[in-house]
């Protein structure tokens, strides 16, 4: 859809670009430590939201970000992902679930923020069901090709696989990839986006973790910010991204 304008609100500001991961991570999450320097949220008005994790992540991580939209009168949802290791089709099924629950709950369609994997997740559930979701906000996910990440992360990668293929339950197998049992959800992480679904994607060139371009799906408005992978859900200018792209739909 179109790129708007980088944010240059980063706590480490231009110096950034010599600090390396670890440290920006750290900056990132002071950014938003005390709740006296939090932006304003974005209105919730009563909407449903869902935050999914990413790999190897659980809700947990996402904590500081719920407390911060239900500030602003977002009914908080559990995705009820504790590390995000499992097959994709039956992660989708369960949030998909969860997120039926509190549509019903509130009469309003949901707001679905996913970090990293656990935003391919969420453009699936948007994709499968659109009369559930109003916006979806995808954080350094790699929609265009999940495995478009840095060699770093291939490890974890493959013995997460190598569990999941000798039968430990909870992890995703190598049969994943290209077998029947995910090949529904797979297809939805990559299939033309529902027009009235509001679809934005927040990326950093960046990111240690995936290669940004991996992001940019053309069904999205693309956000660029300067935040690492691991920091952007305690980042202020994260935040003030979302405060600015997930305001309340216009009425029809």
């Amino acid at each position: 859809m179109g790129t708007a304008e980088p944010s240059s609100t980063s706590p480490a500001g231009g110096l950034q670009l010599f600090v390396p991961p670890p440290v920006r991570t750290a900056f990132e999450w002071l950014s938003t430590l005390e709740r006296g320097r939090w932006p304003a949220p974005p209105k919730g008005e009563g909407r449903p939201v869902l935050l999914l994790p990413g790999f190897l992540a659980g809700d947990a991580s996402l904590t500081r970000m719920a407390r911060w939209l239900r500030s602003g009168d977002f009914v908080l949802a559990r995705s009820g992902i504790s590390w995000n290791t499992n097959c994709l089709e039956p992660i989708v099924t369960s949030v998909e679930e969860r997120t039926e629950r509190a549509v019903q709950r509130t009469g309003r369609r949901a707001l679905l923020i996913g970090q990293s994997r656990g935003g391919t997740i969420a453009r699936a559930l948007a994709v499968r069901r659109p009369d559930l979701v109003d916006t979806l906000v995808t954080l350094g996910s790699p929609i265009l090709d999940q495995l478009d990440v840095a060699r770093t992360v291939w490890f974890s990668i493959g013995a997460v696989g190598l569990l999941g293929t000798l039968g430990v339950p909870g992890m995703f197998s190598f049969s994943c990839l290209r077998g029947d049992c995910c090949d529904r959800a797979r297809g939805e992480v990559t299939a033309p986006f529902p027009e009235d679904v509001r679809f934005i994607s927040i990326y950093s060139r960046r990111d240690e973790v995936v290669r940004w371009r991996a992001c940019l799906d053309p069904a999205a408005v693309h956000v660029e910010v300067g935040s690492s992978h691991l920091g952007m859900g305690v980042d202020r200018e994260v935040w003030r991204a979302l405060a600015l792209h997930a305001a309340p739909s216009p009425p029809d």
